[in-house]
């Protein structure tokens, strides 16, 4: 089986959150990181004030409905040095993201171990984090609109990488 790790990357929505942490305990998913300033769930250590670490586990509680507890998660401000590690531990990189040279999702055959990175909600990940990603892959659109919401994208992305032969 893949080992496929989630990376959300400046976050704004506790709701996207738990959202994302639910999606990922229900397709297996190896560990989620949460970094930059993407909320997270409270923690052993958490250096923010208690009643607002609770406030923000409560928010994700919300829509995650316990997965928080469930799946494996971690916590870091700083997002590249959690990709040379996983460089380094020989997982693929990949931005879901729209880019000139992004690789079509349905076409994409994904290596044994992957870590799929999303990022920010409205203008999605920083040219930087992109940059150090292994390639970008984008979900075809046919409607109007522009781009899906970040847990959909996810969704549709850690699927197709769940399940790709």
């Amino acid at each position: 089986m893949r080992e496929i790790i989630l990376i959300a990357h400046n976050l704004r929505s506790c709701h996207n959150v738990g959202s994302l942490l639910r999606t990922a305990e229900g397709l297996g998913i190896q560990k989620v990181i949460l970094s930059g300033y993407t909320p997270h769930p409270g923690y052993e250590g958490d250096r923010r004030l208690p009643h607002e670490a609770l406030k923000i586990t409560r928010q994700i509680h919300k829509t995650a409905l316990g997965a928080e507890n469930l799946i494996r998660w971690e916590y870091h401000h700083e997002l590249l040095p959690v990709v040379h590690i996983l460089q380094r531990a020989a997982y693929t990189l990949a931005a879901v993201e729209q880019t000139e040279d992004a690789r079509e999702l349905p076409k994409y055959h994904p290596p044994r171990k992957l870590a799929l990175v999303v990022g920010r909600e409205v203008e999605g990940l920083e040219h930087e984090i992109i940059a150090a990603c292994d390639l970008a892959l984008e979900i075809p659109m046919f409607g109007k609109k522009e781009s899906f919401n970040v847990v959909q994208a996810a969704a549709m992305a850690l699927y197709h990488c769940r399940f790709m032969v």
